[in-house]
């Protein structure tokens, strides 16, 4: 029986009417300078591009014409009506996270011989520190298998206007433009390391250094989803922001969030300068545990947490507010109840945060997702997780703890 074809005429449609629609609002709200790309013509490309915010595919779009297949994960395709619009709309490629997705790479070379052109944000996730983050070299293996020009799109001052952890859009400078175009054949004459090379550096973006303000009244809340320990009494899991403020119910220390992006305290000398800084200084934190040492008493403990299970891209609700408990080898679901679920991190495959702050376990082809509520950080879970495994495999010093 012959394939269906996946690229369809409607999708082109559907991009020009979202178009007309998403331009004037992605202007209005985030104040983005589209630099359209003019050069495209009508050959088809492997877009790459740094993810800083929830409207990046958006962007992508606005600087290039014509449908643009993204890469997207497989949560995506969970959600009912909404998840069989956006396939009959713009038809993403899912992928597994978390895994080689062989059936992904297959749909990839499967647009491309059609003639369409691909979105794919290389680091997999959007940065909590305005930093891009990792990048697997796997992406220039792609790069050479598809044949395609590839388009390495920058987006700056993302962070600095709709950072991760928030729930507000700032007034700041934004820019979103096509920075290098590698054609084909010096795609092919690369080899892969260079090319990864090549693709890494234009892509390497540091919001941080970016010294332009972002105004918001609200803009420090909600930054307990990044930062969970305090730099004072380095208590974990204490940490509340209200406007522009953070504080620590533990100690009360208080600091403030600026419109440069810096962070700030009353009566004491923070060791960093920004939440990039803070995320560090809590990841060395992390690095200097012995996980054997916290296996008796959770570290800190979440209420109200849904988990729910995925499955052949079926999604099951297995708690709705579940009590989550934080060890050095595992997260309790329910601890001390006759249901009590335990996710162990011997047995766990992969952990990873999407969107805001929602923690994905990954069990085999399974998948639990863990959501709590609007101040859940899912870091330190993750972060733990990559610690244990780092110290399970002989390797004490390693610093990875996930992204």
């Amino acid at each position: 029986m012959k394939e269906k074809k996946w690229i369809k005429s409607r999708h082109r449609i559907a991009r020009n009417i979202a178009y007309a629609l998403l331009y004037p609002y992605a202007r209005l709200k985030y104040h983005v300078k589209i630099e359209r790309f003019k050069e495209q013509g009508e050959r088809p490309y492997l877009i790459l591009f740094n993810h800083q915010t929830p409207f990046d595919q958006f962007f992508v779009g606005m600087v290039f014409k014509g449908a643009v297949y993204h890469i997207a994960n497989e949560d995506l395709f969970t959600k009912g009506f909404t998840s069989w619009a956006i396939r009959f709309l713009a038809a993403p490629i899912p992928i597994k996270k978390q895994s080689v997705d062989i059936g992904a790479i297959r749909t990839c070379i499967r647009v491309a011989k059609e003639g369409g052109t691909i979105g794919i944000a290389p680091e997999g996730n959007r940065t909590y520190t305005g930093r891009t983050v990792y990048i697997n070299p796997s992406i220039a293996g792609l790069a050479k298998m598809l044949g395609l020009p590839v388009a390495l799109m920058r987006i700056e001052g993302g962070y600095g206007v709709a950072p991760r952890w928030s729930d507000v859009v700032r007034r700041g400078p934004m820019r979103a433009y096509v920075a290098r175009v590698i054609e084909p054949e010096e795609v092919a004459a690369l080899s892969k390391e260079d090319l990864y090379k090549e693709i890494l550096q234009t892509l390497t973006v540091d919001d941080t250094a970016v010294k332009e303000s972002y105004r918001h009244k609200k803009r420090a809340e909600y930054i307990e989803r990044a930062v969970f320990l305090c730099p004072r009494c380095k208590e974990p899991g204490r940490l509340e922001s209200r406007g522009e403020k953070i504080f620590c119910n533990s100690c009360g220390l208080q600091m403030e969030y600026t419109v440069k992006k810096e962070i700030t305290a009353q009566g004491f000398a923070l060791p960093f300068k920004n939440a990039a800084g803070w995320i560090d200084f809590q990841n060395d934190w992390v690095n200097r545990q012995d996980p054997s040492r916290h296996t008796e008493r959770p570290l800190v403990t979440d209420a109200d947490v849904c988990v729910e299970e995925i499955a052949d891209m079926k999604r099951k609700v297995l708690r709705k507010n579940a009590r989550l408990s934080l060890y050095g080898d595992r997260i309790a679901a329910d601890e001390g109840t006759a249901d009590e679920m335990v996710f162990s991190f011997a047995d766990l495959t992969g952990a990873t945060v999407s969107r805001k702050n929602k923690l994905a376990l990954y069990a085999g082809k399974r998948e639990y997702q863990l959501i709590g509520g609007t101040r859940f950080n899912a870091l330190k879970y993750m972060n733990f997780y990559y610690r244990f495994k780092n110290w399970h495999l002989g390797d004490g010093h390693g610093e990875f703890l996930g992204h």
